[in-house]
């Protein structure tokens, strides 16, 4: 009996598996375009760079390929919420440093440029992820 179940167990992590990775792909509307700044910028460590442009000349042209929810700005940086991920883009030397990770890191690590964006620790939040809107 152990093994019949196993092997349920087994086909069902197998079938479940396309679905998750699809729920993730890049073509989400409200996911950051990852694949195409894997494509356009140069990638350093977990972090791309554009050696030349400006934090708001990069982010426009990350927001040209796929709009954000929402986007902020201070002390040069340039802030995009894509659901339960964002981007940051800062100046790096004569260019600029674009990081992408979860809202709620992010949020937490840029609260003071982000008055207006939902609290992630809010009971309300609903971070735009699969099921939104539920």
């Amino acid at each position: 009996m152990k093994s019949a179940r196993l092997v349920r167990v087994a086909v069902a992590a197998v079938l479940a598996a396309p679905l998750l990775t699809a729920c993730s792909s890049d073509g989400d509307n409200n996911a950051v375009p990852r694949e195409w700044i894997r494509d356009t910028y140069t990638a350093t460590g977990g972090n791309w760079l554009d050696p030349d442009s400006a934090p708001s000349e990069v982010a426009q042209a990350i927001h040209n390929e796929r709009a954000e929810l929402d986007r902020a700005s201070g002390d040069r940086m340039e802030f995009l919420r894509y659901g339960d991920d964002m981007v940051t883009v800062s100046p790096y030397r004569s260019g600029s440093l674009i990081e992408i990770e979860d809202y709620r890191n992010g949020y937490h690590r840029h609260q003071r440029h982000l008055t207006y964006w939902p609290d992630p620790d809010s009971a309300s939040f609903r971070g735009g992820g699969p099921g939104e809107g539920k």
